[in-house]
């Protein structure tokens, strides 16, 4: 068969040079693009990736920022399976506080959300007070009136005062540390409460009016129509929710004094990771700890996933 004359061209500039022209081409076609984006090129690549390497690096070595990384293997990995009491109670407190927060939190929020949805006079402006926490994170400010709140003397126990009631040191006390910072974190639900307000708001209603022309009970709309048609936005902040839970730091920080104390009660495990890093200066191990915590939020969010088939549902 005749070979065409631009096949022919084509063979005689090199059959392995068209590939490289046409990817030369379309990087110089989308040159301004990629300008723009460099700016976050260089952050993703410089800021972030790079120091992941590193770190995932570290984890095998022995390094006090004093003297050059020394090689140990998965030494720091079986010390912390094996020999490292500390890193068992930060795992426990930690998996007791993503428990318990997450499903409150969410819970808390998808009630105040559907209050809202009701169609209340001011609704910008409840909205914009249930936010604020949210808005404020988890700031120093808000941790330390937090332990205002919950110190000996604080408001809190001047409200029981009122009543007789002679309350504890909440945060002292190694029974309820933790589940101050839960009641923190519950607090803030207003950023799981936007999105939820979002999706009650595509729900039409007129599926709600046929259900009460059946007869169909509250709970049986809440169970049958609001819940099957809002699993989406459930799934989504649940998975951000609990997420986050995981990286919580600042409130157990400046509650604790950054000891996770008393006796380990609010000891989670970034402030543990934290301890190792900057309070030893063992950052090999330090490194160690944020890869574990990285698979743990890995395996989490997988799991979270290969769970969607049995419980939410998506419009067809």
């Amino acid at each position: 068969m005749a070979i065409s004359e631009q096949s022919r061209a084509t063979v005689l500039e090199g059959g392995g040079s068209p590939p490289a022209r046409s990817i030369a081409g379309v990087f110089k076609k989308n040159a301004s693009g990629y300008f723009f984006l460099a700016p976050w090129l260089i952050g993703f690549f410089c800021l972030t990736i790079g120091p992941a390497l590193v770190s995932l690096y570290l984890s095998f070595t022995d390094f006090d920022l004093l003297q050059s990384p020394h090689w140990v293997g998965m030494a720091n990995y079986v010390r912390m399976a094996t020999a490292d009491p500390k890193f068992t109670a930060a795992m426990h407190v930690t998996f007791i506080y993503v428990i318990l927060s997450v499903p409150l939190k969410l819970a808390f929020a998808l009630a105040v959300a559907m209050a809202l949805n009701r169609g209340l006079k001011g609704l910008t402006v409840y909205r914009a007070i249930f936010y604020l926490p949210s808005l404020l994170g988890a700031s120093v400010a808000i941790a330390v009136l937090w332990r205002q709140l919950f110190a000996a003397d604080g408001m809190v126990n001047s409200v029981l005062a009122i009543f007789g009631i002679e309350g504890p040191s909440w945060i002292s006390n190694p029974h309820y540390a933790l589940y101050t910072l839960v009641i923190l974190s519950v607090w803030q639900f207003g950023s799981p409460m936007i999105i939820f307000l979002a999706g009650l708001r595509q729900i039409p209603t007129d599926m709600y009016e046929a259900a009460s022309l059946d007869g169909a009970s509250a709970f049986r709309q809440f169970y049958r129509i609001t819940l099957p048609l809002l699993s989406p936005v459930v799934f989504f902040n649940f998975v951000i929710q609990t997420i986050e839970a995981f990286k919580a730091f600042t409130p157990a920080f400046i509650v604790s004094g950054g000891s996770g104390g008393p006796i380990n009660s609010t000891l989670f495990y970034t402030l543990y990771l934290y301890q190792e890093a900057f309070g030893y200066f063992r950052m090999g191990y330090a490194s160690a700890l944020a890869w574990v915590l990285v698979v743990i939020i890995a395996i989490f969010t997988a799991f979270s996933f290969l769970t969607t088939k049995y419980w939410v549902h998506y419009d067809e």
